[in-house]
């Protein structure tokens, strides 16, 4: 929950930087310059970034033109569980936990656009099993809260 508490960002950055680094590592996944770059961006703020937003930072790098190069960095991203996709923004987010991430809940203030990511395995678990008595296979859940954070004004 650390985008609603004060904190040292650029401590933050760091270590989500070096878990990612280490993920790919271990699981012999290349961390291309656009891929790093684009998990750079989502890092600046924990704050939801549209992909053109992400892509007009990777073009003023010189490392992106084009759509497809940011989703396909994006896909990357979400699939090794390095970054999020927020369904209701349609914008993307850095994991906080990058190595330990499981069942996240993304709270999202209405008013400044910050997001903060809270693991809730039970509220998953329980969604799942109302899913299966209904017959329903669910195969993925997202669970996005919108509100004020408490440095904002209600």
């Amino acid at each position: 929950m650390v985008a609603f508490v004060q904190h040292d960002h650029k401590r933050c950055k760091r270590s989500a930087m070096s878990a990612v680094k280490a993920l790919c590592e271990e699981r012999q996944l290349r961390l291309t310059p656009v891929r790093r770059r684009t998990l750079e961006i989502l890092l600046q703020s924990h704050k939801g970034l549209g992909a053109y937003e992400v892509l007009a930072e990777l073009a003023s790098c010189g490392l992106a033109q084009k759509p497809p190069q940011v989703y396909r960095a994006l896909g990357f991203l979400i699939e090794q569980g390095f970054a999020h996709k927020l369904e209701q923004q349609n914008a993307y987010v850095a994991c906080c936990e990058p190595s330990s991430c499981i069942n996240p809940c993304f709270m999202v203030c209405a008013s400044c656009g910050r997001v903060a990511e809270q693991p809730v395995p039970r509220a998953n678990k329980q969604l799942v099993a109302a899913a299966n008595e209904l017959g329903f296979a669910a195969s993925a859940s997202v669970i996005e809260l919108s509100g004020l954070c408490n440095e904002c004004p209600g």
